[in-house]
């Protein structure tokens, strides 16, 4: 898209052939891989310069874009690449590029680029004027009448935005401005690339500090980028260049490592892919095996995990087949005739990648111990994974229109938002492929970051986490993630800014604390407080990875400025409630006075723990006379005995009980599964029958287990206080990973209003369980 691009035949800093052509050249040549001939852009320049031909033919400067076209394409209508490049060669004729070329030979190049990964005419068109209304006289609105309006928004998609209006947020604009447009119509984002890979091809003869910046900026937003998109055969190729221009003493060094190994008689991987044919011949999987060398960067990254390369080290058996099926077929005659090595396989079939990948990869060991990977896949799918986005042709085109096959056909009346009636990504990365889940939540996190600069960074952060994981609802819905992303990520990518809200989580059903690490498979269940007073931790910045966690937290915080829990436990999880460090306040009153939280709920303040006493003592008698509650009577096997219900258990009725004799003659009855009666019968202590007797009243520990949030031990007491019970004493332990812990011992008028009871409290927000007291068993 740069006038400035040029050659690399003229003197320039990276003179090396593109990494492409020496592998292949330097490789044993017939098994390695097929390609096309480097086209010859001079020639196409001398033949744009002879201008265009008779009308209705097609001119000889796009035969090559033609013939690549017809390969994916037989049937498509040509005229619309005729009439683009007739514009586009007029307009763009006497521009020339700092090599010397024709400026035409520049969308050439990127459309021949885009014909030979199969994109539709209607791509194929834009990418041939994908300059005009940013470099010449030629307007949208002209695009639009001659072409139509999708030929329109993706021309207007990959147009920069000028300097002179935008200064130095012209290159972050212009990329939030392409985004958004990918957003509606994803091969805005393959035009770009295939113009930005044609640009790093001809980089040689800008000042070394502009190749540095255009290449950063290249790793940074556009790799990632062909790497979400799945166009592995334009990011491969981008990262070798790259690599050659910000890395050029390890790229010298890995281009020695290809060459020498090149020069190497024999070949291990031709031996094994020799062996693999004969495996699957005689098992009649009709299949084909090739050899796939591995790019630059590609072996530098494992000279870097393995140290000494061997021969199968520079390289990847690729087999293809027809179906699905043969797949799996073609697995199991490898790991049955060959020596699998199993710790490397991986099913990306029934589990595709987010970016639309589906392969199989294994290993099989050799008998000199090198180790040859393997990978299985059918042709579509291979199609797939080296094209990405750009091998779904037309992916607005309805399933039942003939236009599918041929995309130039589409009405040019679409609208400007062709993906608006898409599936929601919210249930998937594989709903929408045109809308895969992380373009989604960038195009959410970007309304958030108006500032240029706060956005350029965020979106190359964002983007350096290349890695996805998908986690899945307890509804069955689905959440794609940054590989490395929290419980806090997850809550902000199903509820936005309602995640302030956000009080704990389930993590494969069991509780987990937000800051815990979520893992590709992992089932979340996100639990919500109901207080729209709430308010998110400043801790939480710590565990949020994502964009859109960090970007609403921050906002939240800068509008709040005194606000922000800042007393969080451990591990970023919210700190003991507020109310817990202060008296309850009465419901719908004012603050009560310094008093036990009984006493605000009309429990009997004779009954709160006694200061100093341990926990779970029983409660000091009554100081004013005042008759104690009665507790529900029972009845023992021992005449005269006295009987005690035991504190470790507090059984009431209708619960099993049993008793036995303590010191003074004293009966103490628990609940038969008490921890404690295990333990007596295992010291030989003898059981004293008992019963429960006429009374109803009762006594019992309850013990709630919540996330801490303000209110929530004004919430609780009031909830007990409207069951009728009343609180004789209550314990609130220290917060730990974010969980508190309540104990309280209550008088109930009825045993039978327990079950209620218990319900009552598990319903108040942030409670998530509520027990019977059951303490352990002392230690034999």
């Amino acid at each position: 898209m740069s006038a400035e691009a040029t050659n690399p035949a003229t003197a320039g800093p990276v003179a090396p052939p593109t990494p492409q052509a020496l592998t292949a050249s330097e490789a044993p040549a017939a098994a390695r891989r097929k390609s096309r001939p480097r086209i010859d852009l001079r020639r196409l320049g001398r033949a744009a310069l002879l201008g265009p031909t008779a009308r209705d033919k097609l001119p000889d400067a796009i035969s090559h874009v033609v013939e690549a076209h017809r390969a994916h394409h037989p049937d498509a209508d040509l005229e619309p690449l005729r009439r683009a490049y007739v514009l586009a060669e007029s307009s763009h004729r006497g521009q020339m590029r700092k090599s010397g070329e024709p400026y035409i030979t520049h969308p050439l190049a990127v459309t021949l680029i885009l014909a030979e990964l199969g994109a539709e005419t209607t791509t194929l068109t834009a990418s041939l004027l994908h300059d005009t209304v940013e470099d010449t006289e030629v307007t949208l609105d002209q695009v639009r009448e001659q072409f139509g309006e999708e030929v329109r928004y993706l021309v207007d998609g990959v147009t920069k935005l000028e300097k002179v209006d935008y200064g130095a947020a012209a290159e972050p604009e212009t990329f939030r401005k392409m985004l958004v447009a990918t957003g509606n119509d994803v091969r805005v984002m393959s035009i770009k690339l295939a113009d930005r890979l044609h640009n790093m091809r001809t980089l040689g003869v800008m000042r070394p500090e502009k190749q540095a910046r255009i290449a950063k900026v290249t790793r940074d937003v556009l790799i990632p980028l062909a790497e979400r998109l799945g166009v592995q055969a334009l990011k491969t190729e981008l990262e070798d260049l790259v690599f050659a221009i910000l890395h050029p003493e390890e790229y010298e060094h890995t281009r020695e490592l290809i060459a020498e190994n090149a020069a190497r008689p024999g070949d291990p991987l031709a031996e094994v892919a020799d062996e693999v044919r004969g495996v699957l011949r005689e098992a009649d999987i009709p299949a084909e095996v090739l050899i796939r060398p591995r790019h630059f960067v590609s072996v530098h990254r494992v000279a870097r995990k393995r140290g000494q390369l061997r021969g199968t080290d520079f390289g990847r058996l690729l087999v293809l087949v027809n179906e699905d099926a043969d797949c799996y077929g073609v697995l199991g005659e490898l790991h049955t005739c060959m020596t699998p090595v199993v710790s490397e396989f991986k099913d990306f079939i029934a589990v595709p990648k987010f970016n639309l990948y589906q392969s199989l990869h294994t290993a099989v060991a050799r008998s000199d111990g090198q180790v040859v990977e393997v990978l299985i896949r059918t042709h579509q799918m291979h199609k797939v994974a080296e094209a990405g986005v750009v091998a779904l042709g037309n992916p607005y085109a309805p399933a039942s229109d003939p236009s599918v096959s041929d995309p130039s056909a589409t009405d040019p009346s679409v609208s400007d938002a062709p993906a608006s009636g898409l599936a929601s990504a919210a249930d998937g990365e594989r709903v929408d492929p045109t809308r895969p889940g992380w373009l989604s939540r960038l195009l959410d996190w970007q309304q958030a970051a108006p500032d240029p600069d706060t956005f350029w960074s965020t979106l190359r952060e964002d983007l350096a986490q290349d890695r996805e994981i998908t986690v899945f609802r307890p509804d069955g819905g689905a959440l794609g993630l940054p590989e490395g992303a929290t419980c806090v990520d997850a809550a902000y990518a199903q509820y936005g800014e309602d995640a302030h809200a956000c009080i704990g989580a389930r993590v494969n059903g069991r509780l987990a604390t937000l800051s815990t690490v979520l893992r590709d498979g992992d089932t979340v269940q996100l639990l919500m407080g109901q207080d729209p007073a709430s308010e998110p931790s400043r801790e939480w910045l710590e565990h949020a990875h994502t964009p859109a966690a960090r970007i609403a937290i921050q906002r939240w915080l800068a509008a709040h400025p005194g606000g922000g829990t800042d007393t969080a436990g451990p591990d970023g999880a919210p700190a003991a409630p507020a109310d817990a460090a202060r008296p309850a306040a009465a419901p719908g009153g004012d603050p009560a006075e310094p008093r036990p939280a009984a006493a605000a709920h009309g429990g009997a303040p004779a009954g709160a723990a006694r200061p100093g006493a341990p926990a779970g003592a029983p409660p000091a008698p009554p100081a004013d006379g005042t008759p104690a509650h009665r507790r529900a009577d029972v009845l023992a096997d021992r005449p005269g005995a006295a009987v005690r219900l035991a504190g470790c258990c507090t059984p009431v009725p209708p619960d099993e009980i049993t008793g036995f004799a303590v010191r003074g003659g004293v009966v103490t009855v628990h609940r038969a599964e008490c921890a404690t009666v295990a333990h007596m019968k295992s010291r030989g202590r003898d059981e004293i029958g008992v019963r429960w007797g006429d009374t109803t009243e009762c006594r019992v520990t309850l013990v709630a287990e919540s996330f801490g949030r303000p209110h929530l031990l004004a919430d609780l007491t009031e909830a007990i206080a409207l069951q009728g019970a009343e609180i004789v004493s209550a314990t609130v332990e220290p917060p730990s990973q974010q969980r508190v812990r309540h104990t309280y011992t209550l008088q109930l008028p009825d045993a039978a209003h327990l079950p209620a009871l218990m319900r009552a409290m598990r319903d108040v927000p942030g409670v998530y369980d509520v027990g019977r007291a059951q303490h352990q068993a002392p230690p034999s």
